[in-house]
């Protein structure tokens, strides 16, 4: 009889609005962003965190042996902005990749009633994104370069570079002293 009560109180606390309404959330986090993991371009040996936020998964690639840490965003255009990562590429946790922009010298009303601007993104093989950083439309970042965490990428990094800062640029060329 005890134990009855206790598995009528459990299933009543399954069954509580506040718990099926985290459910809801929950399957909702996964329905949107994982969605579009099955349209991904993957080499081998590809790691993606299951924390990953994708949008327009088909226009996104990822080289073979390249991990991409929690959190991370790979945000590709809506109609022709592609996200391109190398063979080998380490994107730390919360790192953002977009290939599309408002384009908000296009008029005065609502940023998000203006036109997009959309761009592919290429991060070449064997380069490193600290956590955080952030890659907007448009960029190119070089085999092999190193972007230091937090740091803001608004133009192309050339390979073996090593760039730092908001905006990031770059402080030296990998195999240079500091």
């Amino acid at each position: 009889m005890v134990q009855q009560s206790r598995a009528g109180a459990a299933l009543g606390r399954l069954a509580s609005t506040s718990t099926l309404r985290n459910l809801a959330r929950l399957l909702n986090f996964f329905g949107y962003d994982g969605a579009d993991r099955r349209k991904l371009d993957l080499g081998t040996g590809v790691r993606l965190s299951p924390t990953v936020s994708l949008r327009n998964g088909e226009r996104i690639s990822i080289g073979s042996g390249s991990h991409v840490g929690q959190w991370c965003s790979l945000w590709a255009g809506d109609s022709s902005g592609r996200i391109e990562i190398g063979e080998h590429a380490l994107l730390a946790p919360e790192v953002f990749i977009t290939a599309s922009d408002y384009d908000f010298d296009a008029g005065l009303g609502p940023v998000m009633d203006l036109p997009k601007r959309e761009a592919d993104v290429r991060i070449g093989a064997n380069t490193w994104l600290g956590a955080k950083v952030v890659v907007v439309a448009g960029v190119s970042i070089g085999e092999g370069a190193i972007v230091a965490a937090g740091s803001v990428v608004t133009r192309d990094v050339p390979a073996y570079a090593v760039a730092a800062g908001v905006p990031a640029r770059v402080i030296r060329h990998r195999g240079e002293s500091a």
